[in-house]
């Protein structure tokens, strides 16, 4: 924090940076830029927007940003100079030692762990809200932040050390966190029918959050960032296809192509496509027409009055709103976020025994392993092997 450095800073320096971050508000959260322009610093401002110049995604470039605040925050508080570049080996193992610890040896030793000031100072400017030490995978991702940063400012960093992975390898043991799932539970089909049974109605509000529901679902699990970003220039009408493709005589489904271009597992190169057949497709559409939407963000927000935004819904708003047809269709909201659809699609195709390789063709996986403990699962609780005593 701006307070926590060794040279403090005037209001103007902090405004020229507040006003350098508008040039990526399209990425960023405008209500963050505030904070960030204090906690960041002229160069790290400057590194953002080459990075934003060179393509880099937006939920990427929105991570690193807000990992970078992080860091910037904590280096502050835990050694009160702004984060050096390249950052010393010290540095890195301090971080991880403030990051994750042993639950146990801290309620014997109160200086085990992050520095008392140091959380203090962070939960006071609203960046730890969590009890106990960190997740593994959030320390790994700020850490990987922080070696990227260091490669775009022409530098060599020392997060490969030996010593460094040492420590977070220990580390990682001693903290004995357990590893959350992102949403609890799958929305898989009987749960997605009682969602859609929730926002059955001719409000616009039922209309768009129908064709969300679906269009998440069906295109293989989106990720709520995808479903965000999606844009009517990326919808492609295609013929339509028969509901049986081996049955000549079945009825035609309307049919149309996605493309997301740059994704978690895809690059804008690679032009990342899923298809939409039948019911997602009507309801999407039946949404764009009554909201008269043709070109521009797909999901809007839309305000007590019924008036739509011009503006994408936020990927926080997206998951708001399954939580909220979750609440309507009496299930329990903490149980599922938007992460249950892209599980939920895989457990499902499981379910109805679908190959695995066909249906990461929709979902976009790349990695077998993860797509396949969805599969995992299915097939322990249909197999005999669980079974031998019932």
């Amino acid at each position: 924090m701006a307070h926590a450095r060794t040279m403090i800073e005037s209001a103007d320096g902090i405004q020229l940076r507040a006003e350098a971050l508008d040039a990526l508000d399209a990425i960023l959260p405008f209500d963050r830029r505030d904070q960030l322009a204090a906690l960041l610093t002229n160069e790290d401002v400057a590194t953002l927007k080459h990075l934003a110049q060179q393509g880099m995604g937006e939920n990427t470039l929105r991570a690193l940003a807000s990992d970078l605040g992080y860091l910037e925050a904590w280096c502050g508080l835990a050694t009160g100079a702004a984060l050096p570049w390249p950052a010393p080996e010290s540095l890195l193992i301090k971080f991880v030692a403030h990051h994750l610890w042993d639950p146990v040896e801290r309620a014997a030793n109160p200086s085990h762990g992050m520095p008392a000031a140091v959380e203090t100072g962070l939960r006071a400017a609203g960046l730890l809200r969590a009890d106990g030490p960190h997740a593994p995978d959030t320390v790994r991702r700020r850490l990987t932040s922080w070696s990227i940063l260091t490669r775009w400012r022409g530098l060599s960093g020392v997060f490969g050390a030996l010593s460094v992975k040492t420590a977070l390898k220990l580390a990682v043991k001693a903290s004995k966190r357990p590893r959350q799932r992102k949403s609890k539970k799958a929305v898989t089909g009987d749960v997605l029918a009682k969602l859609l049974s929730a926002c059955a109605g001719d409000r616009l509000v039922d209309l768009r959050d129908q064709a969300l529901l679906l269009v998440a679902f069906a295109s293989g699990g989106r990720r709520r960032s995808e479903v965000a970003a999606l844009r009517v220039e990326d919808l492609v009408d295609e013929e339509p296809v028969r509901t049986d493709p081996a049955d000549k005589s079945s009825p035609p489904r309307p049919c149309l192509t996605i493309h997301l271009g740059r994704t978690k597992t895809t690059t804008a190169d690679e032009d990342g496509h899923v298809v939409l057949i039948g019911r997602p497709v009507t309801a999407l559409k039946h949404w764009l027409a009554e909201a008269k939407i043709d070109t521009g963000p797909v999901f809007r927000r839309i305000d007590q009055w019924g008036n739509i935004d011009r503006r994408a819904l936020t990927p926080q708003s997206v998951n708001l709103i399954l939580k909220a047809r979750v609440k309507q269709a009496g299930l329990d909201p903490a149980a599922f976020s938007a992460h249950g659809l892209r599980s939920g699609y895989l457990t499902e195709a499981a379910n109805r025994g679908i190959p695995l390789l066909e249906a990461m063709q929709q979902s976009l996986h790349k990695s077998v392993t993860q797509a396949a403990s969805y599969y995992n699962n299915v097939e322990r609780k249909n197999g005999r092997a669980a079974r031998l005593v019932i």
